[in-house]
């Protein structure tokens, strides 16, 4: 019997949520497939079976938090050949029974339940489609990559089409609901699951509840203040377009506005270099090298990726690296080494339209770039009003470490590069 056990995590990770299991018990596996998957903090964790074999048992659910080295489940490597038979006598009815070859029809339902297995689905829509009896594998993801989501399955259980569930949902001694109950006229819930729930109570996956003892543990250890200022997008604007119907046919790279505040805040970083550094104890760690950490949204939640030594790349290269990056993030496949290592970070809200705010420093990191929506607004340039693309920047930082004049003139450096593009070919 082998002992399927929760592999080392990474860096000071120490335990994770059981998210799924892609292997039932009693099934056949073989060696290099994924038993099961664990979700951290930071990223997803695949359990492979290192021998072929079949999976007798599952010590943990779905939804539990487990330890490292903490046993998942058990495989038992003699059970193979023996699982094989078993599994086609189950499949096939007895010659000598003819009136039991009805009961074979359940078999066309197998692929189903394995599309559902390998449907990209979020942990908590998996838990809220089997609590209201909503079949996974029918259901559309809206999310990137096709990935079904808890507002889906909530969509897809409040649909007209979920007759049969609310069928079943009605005791067989309640009397019919009046005819006049049903009009378009009857309020219905404004969210929910479409049953009039008014709360629902779901447990913090390890990721989000590790989310949240970061920024706390961020907002108590730092002295944290932001301040701001505001950037003409004008010149950028212009030589992106001028630039980037050539950029994306020559090297196949889609150039946006990040690379051009990556490198400005690199260039600024090396004029103000405490905003790189970090406290350690008494001491102050000086970096002569910068891992930059760009926050992505994703379904799992907020992850900061890290695209090391970041002053080496120019703009296509970051920018190929930054695509690459946030497609493993969306994906799920960002491993412990692209996480970790960063001195600074840029966390850009404007995607979203946020127009300000004070971002959280990614401790033990002392400051963190926060971007927001370009919107066009009237500024005086040279006595006169003009209509400008203006975007408000904001530097969060520590003031243990980062001084109040320091941090003003990062902002400002970075305006000046921004609104003068040119002066970052010369380093």
């Amino acid at each position: 019997m082998i002992s399927i056990k929760v592999p080392p995590l990474g860096e000071s990770i120490v335990e994770a949520t059981v998210s799924r299991w892609l292997k039932q018990e009693g099934e056949a596996v073989a060696q290099g497939d994924t038993l099961v998957e664990l979700e951290t903090d930071k990223i997803t964790v695949e359990v492979p079976a290192f021998k072929a074999g079949v999976l007798v048992r599952q010590l943990r659910k779905e939804g539990d938090v487990v330890e490292v080295d903490e046993e998942l489940g058990q495989l038992d490597e003699t059970a193979t050949a023996a699982a094989q038979p078993s599994q086609a006598a189950a499949a096939q009815p007895a010659p000598s029974a003819p009136a039991a070859a009805p009961r074979a029809a359940p078999a066309p339902a197998q692929p189903a339940a394995q599309t559902a297995e390998s449907q990209k689905t979020a942990p908590a829509a998996r838990r809220l489609a089997a609590e209201e009896n909503v079949n996974i594998a029918s259901v559309q993801g809206s999310a990137r990559g096709g990935v079904v989501t808890k507002e889906d399955v909530m969509r897809a259980a409040s649909a007209p089409a979920a007759g049969a569930t609310q069928t079943q949902a009605t005791p067989p001694s309640q009397p019919p609901v009046p005819s006049a109950s049903r009009t378009p006229s009857t309020p219905r819930p404004a969210w929910g699951n479409g049953d009039g729930t008014r709360e629902t109570r779901e447990k913090m996956t390890t990721r989000r509840r590790r989310i949240a003892e970061h920024l706390l543990e961020s907002q108590q250890s730092t002295a944290h203040l932001t301040t701001f200022n505001e950037v003409d997008m004008s010149a950028v604007m212009a030589l992106r377009e001028r630039m980037k119907a050539k950029v994306e046919k020559e090297h196949g790279v889609k150039l946006t506005f990040m690379p051009f505040f990556a490198r400005a805040a690199i260039m600024a970083l090396k004029d103000h270099p405490t905003v790189n550094a970090q406290i350690e104890g008494d001491s102050i760690l000086y970096k002569h090298y910068v891992n930059l950490g760009i926050a992505v949204a994703s379904d799992q939640g907020l992850v900061v990726p890290v695209i090391k030594d970041a002053e080496r790349k120019g703009m296509l290269e970051f920018s190929r690296e930054l695509t690459e990056i946030a497609q493993r993030s969306r994906a799920g496949k960002l491993t412990m080494d692209d996480l970790t290592g960063g001195t600074f970070t840029i966390t850009n809200g404007g995607v979203f339209g946020s127009l300000v705010s004070t971002p959280i420093l990614n401790y033990p990191q002392v400051g963190i770039l926060g971007l927001h929506k370009i919107q066009e607004r009237p500024v005086a340039i040279d006595g006169k009003v003009e209509i400008r693309p203006m975007m408000y920047i904001a530097l969060s930082y520590d003031h243990r470490l980062v001084e109040g004049q320091t941090a003003v003139l990062f902002l400002v450096r970075i305006k000046e590069l921004m609104e003068d593009p040119a002066a970052m070919l010369i380093d």
